[in-house]
């Protein structure tokens, strides 16, 4: 399989200058636990990722103010991704390698055109053993 047979097409994204609020609302309103943010609405060239524990460990435990903190101060820059050509075996070995639950799927030009989460990866193959895999590996607790 290819990532491109399990992504997610077009996921909603925000702005770096988005506020930590505006992006909240999306996450609710969508259903979602992280965002891609993008350069600009026209370009989708990606430039980091926001999630949902992003802001309750940068924001909400450093007591920051969500209508003034930008979702640039606190996303986590040049992610992980992969291409929709590439193996699915790609994405799940980055997934286990970075222990991350989503990868985005960006084109040659960077440019972001999918997600792949491990829900996607349970979902949309037919592999109940993979999916245990990547799971396991993502759930690894990390040795420092």
């Amino acid at each position: 399989m290819k990532c491109m047979d399990v992504l997610t097409k077009d996921p909603v994204c925000c702005l770096p200058g988005d506020t930590v609020e505006q992006a909240a609302r999306l996450m609710k309103k969508e259903d979602v636990g992280p965002i891609p943010v993008i350069e600009s609405r026209q370009s989708k060239k990606l430039l980091g990722i926001v999630t949902d524990r992003d802001m309750a460990v940068k924001v909400v435990a450093e007591g920051r103010d969500n209508k003034k903190t930008k979702v640039e101060e606190i996303m986590t820059r040049n992610p992980v991704t992969c291409h929709p050509n590439d193996d699915l075996q790609v994405a799940l070995d980055a997934m286990a390698q970075h222990q991350i639950r989503r990868v985005p799927v960006v084109d040659d030009q960077g440019r972001i055109t999918g997600i792949i989460a491990q829900a996607d990866v349970a979902t949309r193959t037919d592999d109940p053993e993979k999916t245990a895999d990547v799971v396991e590996e993502i759930s690894r607790p990390s040795i420092h």
